[in-house]
């Protein structure tokens, strides 16, 4: 059976904040050293699947910049598949921006029956886990499904934020609902689908003559394929999964790596999770300085009597003499310099935190709000950002109006913001 990835790679994700304010969702850094969407592509290739489409829209820059021509996955080749990007086009009959997922699907369907895959495999490309899709292949075709949705269990205080399913004893689907407000259970659909190409086709097409439809799949689709006693499957989950569509969650995604055995095994050599690395000089730091349950990536500098405790730092993090960094995610070439605090804080790229300064804090406190400081921004030497605080993009020192941004405020560039 041959099969085509789609991943869905267009989301403006604007519960991250910051984070997302120059880059889509996909493109986050994570890890350290890696993307967001590094964990999907991955997927693919480890489950010998290449030949992947993403789906592009919100500020795809970085994303393009990452891929590439796709070789650090494997994915630099023509005659048998390789990575393909699509953005939203205008054609002389039809196209525009896309409405919802599933119209993003169907203005690419041209593209995606290119070949006549028997499969597609439609894919989110802002989930961090690992999963042989190769796996649910075999379970779809055991099934003689019709479309078969990747489903896990979450605690049941999380479940109204996802689609729900009810299953018989066999995992057949006999009822979807969308994000319920009161979910009668903790199934909840991953937003991962195996289509046989034929129903894909057809349904798309339905929905997009339907005036009435969102174009979604977890709102339109799914529901009414369950409605109609469409052979549809739920193939079941165990392993890490985690949706890092809001900050906290991004946040404590990093934390669960830092747990003495965590769930997502990123030292698997059996499931590399592949990337584009640049060239860096390994990581440095003197006998004196602490360094505490943490991921440090190449190229970055701890100095004499500065600590990093739990906290994660991507490639060329400086953190100065005397500097401490608790329970934080700095983000690649930010610096901190003498004296400064950061505590369960967020710092974009290029970030330069002064001498002295303070970002975040209430360790003691697990509810705290996160601080988040944004791409290419300054917090001047003595300044103090609360938790719950915000600093935007491009940031400088003339921004602020006073010593203390405060919890909920948040601080923006008064000049014209660079677009890199």
């Amino acid at each position: 059976m041959k099969t085509r990835a789609v991943i869905m790679a267009g989301g403006e994700g604007s519960r991250l904040s910051v984070l997302t304010v120059k880059r889509t969702k996909p493109a986050v850094p994570f890890a350290g050293k890696y993307r967001i969407i590094d964990f999907t592509l991955s997927n693919c290739t480890n489950s010998g699947i290449f030949d992947v489409m993403i789906l592009a829209q919100y500020r795809p820059h970085s994303l393009i910049e990452h891929i590439g021509a796709g070789g650090p996955w494997d994915l630099n080749r023509d005659f048998t598949g390789g990575v393909r990007m699509y953005t939203p086009f205008k054609a002389r009959t039809s196209g525009d921006w896309y409405v919802g997922n599933a119209d993003a699907v169907q203005q690419n369907f041209a593209f995606i029956k290119r070949g006549s895959p028997d499969l597609v495999l439609i894919l989110s490309g802002d989930h961090i886990y690992t999963m042989d899709y190769d796996t649910m292949i075999t379970f779809h075709m055991d099934q003689h499904a019709d479309l078969t949705i990747a489903t896990i269990r979450v605690p049941m205080e999380e479940a109204s934020r996802f689609g729900i399913l009810s299953i018989d004893k066999k995992y057949r689907v006999t009822g979807f609902v969308e994000k319920p407000k009161k979910p009668s259970s903790n199934l909840i659909n991953m937003g991962v689908y195996l289509f046989n190409r034929e129903l894909l086709d057809r349904v798309l097409w339905e929905d997009h003559l339907r005036e009435d439809s969102s174009h979604d799949f977890g709102k339109d689709i799914l529901p009414r394929l369950v409605k109609n006693k469409t052979r549809v499957f739920a193939f079941p989950y165990t392993g890490y999964w985690m949706d890092v569509g809001t900050v906290l969650s991004y946040w404590q995604a990093h934390m669960d790596l830092l747990s003495p055995d965590p769930r997502l095994k990123l030292y698997d050599r059996s499931w590399i999770i592949h990337t584009r690395t640049e060239e860096r000089a390994p990581v440095r730091f003197p006998e004196n300085a602490s360094i505490y349950a943490s991921m440090i990536s190449d190229g970055c500098y701890i100095q004499e009597g500065a600590r990093v405790e739990s906290s994660v730092l991507s490639p060329g993090v400086i953190v100065r003499p005397g500097a401490v960094v608790r329970e934080s995610i700095v983000l690649t070439d930010s610096v901190i310099e003498s004296g400064a605090v950061v505590e369960r804080a967020i710092l974009d790229k290029g970030v330069h935190v002064g001498a002295n300064a303070r970002i975040g804090g209430g360790i003691a406190d697990p509810n705290i709000l996160l601080a988040l400081v944004g791409k290419n921004s300054v917090v001047p030497s003595s300044m103090v950002v609360e938790p719950g605080a915000t600093v935007g993009t491009d940031v400088v020192e003339t921004d602020y109006s006073g010593p203390v941004v405060k919890s909920g405020e948040t601080i923006e560039t008064k000049r014209q913001p660079y677009e890199i």
